[in-house]
C-alpha cells in the first residue's frame, strides 16, 4: 500500500501528531542514558515500545543517531525495525538532499531496501527539485513517502525560501512541484512538505496554495517550540486538514517512564486534535 494511504489511515485512528525521536544530550541525561549509541538506542526504543498505538507516526532524527559512527546507525536501524514490528510509521528526519548517483545512493539508504529506510524521508530540494528524481522515484517503487522542506521556521530560511523567480517564490515552487507528484492521487499524496508551525503569515505572505499539494504537511514547532492553536490555523488556514502536526520535545520531557510518555502524547494528540478541528 501506498504511504499516503497508509498515513491516511493511522491519522483516521490515532490523530494528526507525529512524536520525534531526538535523543539529544540533555534528554539523555534526564532519563539518566549515557551520551553513547547504546545510549541512543534505549532511548529510540523506549520511545517506540511506549508510543506506539497512541501517535500516527514517529519521526526519528538521524542525525542524533549517526553522531555515534556505525554503532549509531546499527541502533537507527534498530529503532526502525521496532517500528515495523510495532505496526507504527516512521518518518526517518534525515534531510538529504545532493545530484546525480550520489542522491541516489541517498535514495537507496533511505527510501529502499536498506535498514535504515523508515515509511518516509525528508529532504532538501534546494539543489533544484528535479535533484530529488532518485528519491521520488525509489520511494514510489517501494511504496514509501517523502517530505520536501519547504518553509522552515529558522530565520536563515526565509533569505532562500522567500525568493522570488519570475514572480512565484522558492518555497512555492517546491509546493507546486510537490502538487504536480500527487495529483490525482486519492486519499493522500505520497510527497509531503515540511512547512513549521512557526513561520507565522509566510504562506499567506507568499500566496502559496498548500491545500494544492494533496500530501501531509509535516509541521515541526507544536509543543516546547511554542506553536499554539492559533499558530497552525494562521499558518495553513483551509490547509489544516493535511496537517501532520510533529512535537518532540513535549513528549519525551516526560520520559522515560513508558506510561508517562503514552500520556504526554495523548495529550499532545488532543491539543492537536482540537486545533486542526480533526
Amino acid at each position: 500500500m501506498r504511504f499516503g494511504a497508509r498515513l491516511a489511515a493511522a491519522v483516521a485512528e490515532h490523530g494528526p501528531l507525529c512524536a520525534g525521536i531526538d535523543p539529544h544530550t540533555p534528554l539523555l541525561a534526564a532519563w539518566g542514558l549515557p551520551d553513547t549509541a547504546e545510549g541512543v538506542e534505549r532511548f529510540g526504543r523506549t520511545c517506540v515500545e511506549a508510543l506506539a498505538g497512541s501517535v500516527s507516526c514517529l519521526k526519528p532524527q538521524a542525525a542524533f543517531f549517526e553522531r555515534h559512527g556505525s554503532r549509531g546507525l546499527q541502533a537507527l536501524e534498530r529503532v526502525v525495525a521496532d517500528a515495523r514490528d510495532a505496526d507504527v510509521l516512521t518518518i526517518v528526519d534525515a534531510k538529504r538532499g545532493d545530484i546525480g548517483s550520489t542522491m541516489a545512493a541517498y535514495a537507496d539508504a533511505f527510501a529502499g531496501d536498506s535498514p535504515l529506510a523508515g515509511d518516509a524521508v525528508t529532504v532538501s530540494p534546494y539543489l533544484g527539485f528535479g535533484s530529488l528524481r532518485p528519491v521520488l522515484d525509489v520511494a514510489a517503487a517501494h511504496g514509501r513517502g517523502v517530505f520536501v522542506l519547504a518553509l522552515t521556521s529558522n530565520p536563515e530560511g526565509a533569505g532562500v525560501q522567500h525568493a522570488r523567480l519570475g514572480g512565484t517564490s522558492v518555497a512555492g515552487a517546491v509546493a507546486a512541484a510537490a502538487a504536480a507528484e500527487n495529483a490525482g492521487v486519492s486519499p493522500l499524496g505520497d510527497v509531503g512538505l515540511v512547512v513549521g508551525a512557526t513561520v507565522g503569515s509566510a504562506v499567506d505572505d507568499l500566496g502559496i496554495d498548500l491545500g494544492a499539494v494533496n500530501g501531509p504537511l509535516l509541521a515541526p514547532g507544536v509543543g516546547a517550540q511554542g506553536a499554539t492553536a492559533e499558530d497552525l490555523r494562521r499558518v495553513f488556514g483551509d490547509a489544516r486538514r493535511l496537517v501532520l502536526a510533529s512535537s518532540s520535545r513535549e513528549i519525551l520531557a516526560a520520559g522515560p517512564d513508558p506510561r508517562s510518555l503514552r500520556e504526554a502524547a495523548r495529550r499532545s494528540a488532543a491539543a492537536v486534535r482540537e486545533a486542526l478541528g480533526a
